[in-house]
């Protein structure tokens, strides 16, 4: 088949952002479909081109993919406006390739990956004026999320609601990344849905990794690490917060956080104010040079807002990350993340109510003082 994979944030693991993508299509590329796939320039992805843009568009082959990107750049930094109008602009790209022909044959197959879930705009153009089906996979549940945590209002998330109700029921078949995000999808009116939760990058994470660490921390210390975006719904804070009681009871254990985002400027101004040593900050680090840093720590740190729609609607990748990499986590937040953790009579990390600063510092200390518990 010919297949369109549209991901506005798609990247190689080259980049310092998710792989999924990259990932599904290849293993399709191998299943001898020819798939082309179309982005823009997110911030912290390497798409695998190099090169000037020719009119906002360039493209090339990137391994046994072809990758369509235009200069339109999005991140996480970047204010919902703005985000908002980037995420217009690509659906407008991608409606016009979608509904071109190429080599004088249309496309057997176009899949949309949100979010955004603007994405999902040129695969209904391409159903209704091509006949061209689509699947559409839900990597975070719109407008469920932001309404949750209260941003936008009534009139944006209405129209949110009748896109979502327009891709799932359209669609051929939903990929949800949750049971939980499954249970939206039908709400939405899709028929045909299945779940195909985040995987472990083995190639990637892994034994095989040579481990290091950051300059300057204190020598024998535990090194936990977030590694993630730094927005509003990633409720950082609570780690601040956390370092600030661990660094009052004198823990043996530096907090590092990995990343950027709309958050960053304030967490590092209220770190520097709250004088938290025992909290460092890094740059977002492409996937390779993540997977030596993730082998050189010893806790991996899951954090969202406490919002209670995050127990079930949630997949993060960097949860995965971690457990590929042989960490063991603690999280603030239940649901399925809490249940991952739990494992099946051999836990592989801790889950503390959302919210607790108490119970999440104490879980960290809990694990920096018992290194026979975090090898098991």
């Amino acid at each position: 088949m010919r297949i369109l994979y549209l991901h506005q944030h798609f990247s190689t693991p080259a980049g310092a952002t998710g792989t999924r993508s990259h990932a599904m299509a290849r293993a399709l590329a191998a299943r001898g479909h020819a798939v082309t796939v179309a982005c823009g320039q997110y911030a912290g992805a390497v798409t695998g081109l190099g090169g000037p843009f020719a009119g906002g568009r360039r493209e090339g082959a990137v391994g046994d993919l072809r990758v369509v990107e235009w200069a339109i750049p999005c991140g996480n930094a970047m204010p919902l406006a703005a985000r908002g109008r980037a995420f217009l602009r690509y659906a407008a790209r991608a409606t016009a390739l979608a509904l071109s022909r190429p080599l004088s044959r249309p496309w057997d197959l176009v899949i949309a990956s949100s979010t955004p879930p603007s994405v999902a705009l040129p695969a209904l153009a391409a159903r209704r004026l091509r006949g061209i089906p689509f699947v559409f996979e839900i990597r975070d549940p719109w407008p469920e999320l932001p309404r949750a945590m209260g941003l936008g209002g009534p009139a944006l998330w209405w129209g949110l609601d009748r896109l979502a109700d327009a891709a799932c029921r359209g669609a051929a078949a939903v990929i949800a990344l949750s049971e939980g995000m499954a249970v939206t999808a039908r709400a939405h009116g899709a028929n045909r849905v299945a779940v195909l939760p985040n995987g472990c990058d083995l190639d990637l994470f892994g034994p095989q990794v040579a481990p290091w660490r950051p300059e300057g921390l204190p020598p024998g210390g535990v090194l936990a690490v977030y590694a993630g975006a730094q927005g509003p719904a990633n409720g950082l804070g609570q780690l601040l917060r956390a370092a600030a009681l661990l660094q009052a009871a004198a823990a043996p254990v530096t907090l590092l956080l990995v990343g950027e985002g709309a958050e960053t400027a304030a967490l590092r101004a209220r770190a520097a104010a709250w004088g938290l040593g025992n909290l460092r900050f890094l740059e977002p680090l492409p996937k390779p040079r993540l997977a030596g840093l993730l082998a050189g720590a010893d806790i991996g740190l899951q954090c969202l807002a406490p919002v209670p729609a995050f127990a079930e609607l949630t997949a993060p990748n960097k949860l995965m990350d971690y457990l590929a990499a042989g960490l063991p986590v603690v999280a603030n937040l239940g649901g399925a993340a809490a249940r991952l953790l739990a494992g099946d009579g051999a836990p592989c990390g801790i889950a503390t109510p959302p919210g607790d600063d108490a119970a999440l510092s104490a879980a960290i200390a809990a694990l920096a003082g018992d290194p026979a518990r975090r090898a098991a």
